[in-house]
């Protein structure tokens, strides 16, 4: 029991989304057109890349260039501005969810080990919002720009074309944040940290590969043989460290919004509402039921995918479950603080809903 209960709140929304699923599958029976709801490339392109991010991960990969820039830095303001913005670019290549989960550690050893503890809250909200953010720019930095691009099949130059002005004005607001923090003196102790030649450059090699599986240079099924094969003999556990849930989240909420786009009442509303207001109502759907079911959900019902994708990107902004990289986010921080939990609720809330509203108010008026 107690070992359901930790699987139940450690896989929260995927929990949610197999139920959510169920619930649907009573007005819809299964029929030959359940089939026709999965986006097997999608679901092929997110394992490939997972798999290879944690098997860069076990050899230290990211920790070590993460540190290395980290050390160039000996101030409070300026180290916690490194993080964030490695936090940042790392969203955009390695997707937001191995984002933090590779770099919320460091930004933890960083000020527990300066006894700066009283930026932990202040840093890991940054990390988090600039994981959702950063990785709004590219196909593969967030899960549901992936399923988007795939579904809209969307040229390269036009996506990163639509996401460039959020995304721009998110790093300004990041930076003006950062930079806000008080400067005092840090110093990070050194560590000898070397990576093993040889796994190393097949890695990239790997990481390479998947990245032009998501940009459609190469088959998706070269992936699933090639990869998978590689991690057998040089990385068994990294498969086996693969975000099965997220995969799983994927599946169950292809299930749920296929059915909901053929129940005629359902079809009918969603169709009415997003015609008034692609934007608002993607990111309203976001506080909700959090952006990757938001995006699978809300592409049934309309084809306007700039608006859409602006939405379900600055919608991972917001409630804790605007985004499953939040709720990483949020176990993480008080894995390491326990009993202050409402005040970093609080103070999620206070900055998360403040770069929603201005990146929000900000898309209206350029649209």
């Amino acid at each position: 029991m107690t070992l359901m209960k930790n699987f139940i709140k450690k896989n929260a929304v995927m929990v949610i989304a197999f139920f959510a699923a169920l619930v649907t599958c009573i007005f819809v029976p299964f029929d030959k057109e359940y089939i026709g709801y999965f986006d097997f490339k999608t679901l092929s392109c997110l394992f490939c890349v997972l798999a290879v991010v944690c098997a860069l991960k076990n050899i230290r990969f990211f920790y070590l260039i993460a540190r290395k820039i980290v050390q160039y830095f000996k101030t409070t303001k300026m180290a916690i501005l490194a993080i964030v913005y490695i936090t940042f670019i790392g969203s955009m290549l390695i997707a937001n969810d191995m984002a933090l989960l590779t770099f919320l550690p460091l930004g933890y050893f960083v000020l527990a080990t300066t006894h700066k503890e009283q930026y932990m809250a202040f840093t890991f909200i940054m990390q988090n919002i600039a994981a959702n953010l950063g990785g709004m720019l590219t196909p593969f930095g967030n899960p549901q720009n992936l399923y988007l691009y795939t579904k809209f099949n969307i040229p390269n130059g036009e996506f990163m074309s639509i996401m460039a002005p959020p995304f721009v004005l998110a790093i300004v607001i990041i930076t003006i944040c950062c930079l806000c923090v008080k400067s005092e003196p840090l110093e990070i102790e050194d560590e000898s940290v070397e990576l093993p030649k040889w796994r190393t450059v097949v890695y990239l090699f790997l990481f390479v590969l998947s990245i032009a599986i998501v940009f459609r240079t190469v088959p998706y099924w070269t992936g699933l043989v090639i990869i998978p094969l590689a991690l057998i003999f040089l990385d068994r556990k990294a498969l086996k460290m693969v975000d099965y849930p997220l995969l799983l989240t994927f599946v169950f909420f292809f299930v749920f919004a296929g059915n909901m786009a053929r129940i005629d009442v359902v079809r009918e509303f969603l169709g009415d509402l997003l015609e008034k207001n692609t934007l608002i109502y993607s990111v309203l759907s976001c506080q909700f039921i959090s952006n990757v079911p938001s995006a699978i959900l809300i592409s049934q019902f309309t084809n306007n995918y700039h608006d859409l994708l602006w939405g379900v990107n600055i919608g991972g902004a917001g409630t804790l479950i605007a985004s499953l990289a939040s709720l990483i986010t949020f176990r993480e921080y008080i894995k390491h603080n326990p009993g202050v939990t409402m005040q970093y609720i609080g103070l999620f809330s206070a900055v998360n809903f403040g770069f929603v509203i201005i990146l929000t108010g900000a898309m209206l008026l350029i649209k």
